[in-house]
C-alpha cells in the first residue's frame, strides 16, 4: 500500500507459474531517497562464486540481512546475514503490506553498470522450500528481467523493471521458469534490487 492506495497490479498470466508486477509500489522521491541511502550504508561485498566448476569474481555486490539468525547459500556461497536496518524494515513493512506476506530475509543486489548482471538461475535453494515466494523490488536503473520456461523453449518473457517497482513471483513459477538479467553493452546507471524471501 503507497500513500493510502494500493499498487497498479499487472499479471503476467505465463504458464506454470504466478508472477505479478507493481510498476508503482514506492513513488518516485520516496524511491530516490532509498536509493541513495542504500547505495551510500550498505556494506557491500563481492564474492567469488563457483559455477561449472569454473570461480570467478561475482558480476555483482551484495549483501544480506535477516531476522532469524539464518544464513543464505547459493552457487557453492554461504551469506551471513545482518540485522534489518530501520529503513530495510520500512521497505519491508511496505513489501509485506502489499503481498500479504511476512518475510524473514532480504538479499540486495547492486548492479554498478551495464556489464553487472545477473545469469539464468531459479530461486530454488532448499533453505526457501517448496514454492518459494520472491518479491523483488528495483531502486534505480531500469533493467530488463529476463524469463524462460524450462522445458518449452517457446515460452519466453521480458519485463522492464522500473525504479521504484515490485516483482512478486510465487507458487510453482521457480520450479518450472528460469530468469537473469542480463549484460547491456548501453552506458547505464547503477541499480539496486532488494529480493525479500522466506529462509525456512
Amino acid at each position: 500500500m503507497i500513500d493510502g492506495l494500493f499498487p497498479d497490479e499487472i499479471n503476467l498470466n505465463l504458464p506454470d507459474s504466478d508472477i505479478t508486477y507493481y510498476p508503482n509500489f514506492i513513488e518516485r522521491a520516496t524511491a530516490d531517497s532509498y536509493f541513495q541511502s542504500l547505495k551510500e550504508e550498505t556494506p557491500w561485498q563481492q564474492d567469488n562464486i563457483t559455477v561449472f566448476g569454473k570461480t570467478y569474481a561475482q558480476p555483482r555486490l551484495t549483501a544480506l540481512y535477516g531476522n532469524n539468525g539464518k544464513p543464505y547459500s547459493y552457487s557453492k556461497l554461504v551469506m551471513a546475514p545482518h540485522m534489518f536496518t530501520p529503513q530495510l524494515l520500512e521497505i519491508k513493512n511496505k513489501v509485506e503490506t502489499c503481498t500479504g506476506v511476512v518475510f524473514t530475509t532480504c538479499l540486495l543486489n547492486l548492479y554498478r553498470n551495464g556489464q553487472d548482471s545477473n545469469g539464468w538461475h531459479a530461486d530454488n535453494e532448499k533453505e526457501l522450500g517448496k514454492n518459494p515466494i520472491i518479491a523483488s523490488v528495483t531502486l534505480g536503473q531500469e533493467r530488463f528481467f529476463h524469463l524462460k520456461h524450462r522445458k518449452d523453449k517457446n515460452l519466453k518473457q521480458k519485463i522492464l523493471l522500473q525504479h521504484g517497482s515490485l516483482l512478486l513471483m510465487k507458487g510453482a513459477t521457480q520450479e518450472h521458469w528460469l530468469h537473469q538479467v542480463p549484460k547491456t553493452a548501453r552506458v547505464i546507471d547503477e541499480r539496486i534490487n532488494l529480493t525479500f524471501r522466506i529462509i525456512t
